[in-house]
């Protein structure tokens, strides 16, 4: 009796974990197909987005750019060793596309922050991965 009680009291003492683990993968994926969705628009050249990079005046390229990270960002979120990377590089971007929602576009820049803030939580909660990747990077 004295084992159940042990057993089933380990196994409470992962739940939290596990809860968590499940919870980032279903971020991560919602995360990933949205932004990746968005990139995939832009690559195939959505009227949309051929309008609204050209109000950003920078030219097409950029529209380019900017969709190869979001197709990049989006598949390395559903990678194990890659999330915590591409959720940092996703920052990186959702910031830049705020100030321009903001600044260049006049619009409101709360869309891409709220991704910007779901990104960073998945960035530092991979964090311990990102670090063993850089690391093993830096030692070859």
């Amino acid at each position: 009796m004295n084992t159940d009680i042990m057993n089933n009291s380990r196994a409470g003492e992962h739940q939290p974990g596990r809860a968590r683990n499940i919870g980032l993968w279903v971020l991560q994926v919602a995360l990933g197909a949205m932004i990746a969705g968005g990139g995939i628009a832009k690559l195939a050249g959505d009227p949309a987005m051929v309008d609204m990079f050209a109000d950003i005046g920078a030219g097409q390229w950029l529209r380019y750019l900017v969709g190869t990270l979001e197709v990049a960002g989006g598949v390395g979120l559903l990678i194990p060793a890659l999330a915590g990377l591409a959720g940092l590089g996703l920052v990186a971007l959702l910031a830049g596309a705020a100030i321009t929602n903001q600044f260049v576009l006049e619009q409101s820049p709360w869309h891409p922050l709220a991704f910007l803030v779901v990104a960073a939580v998945i960035a530092r909660a991979r964090w311990s991965r990102t670090e063993a990747v850089v690391g093993t990077l830096f030692r070859r």
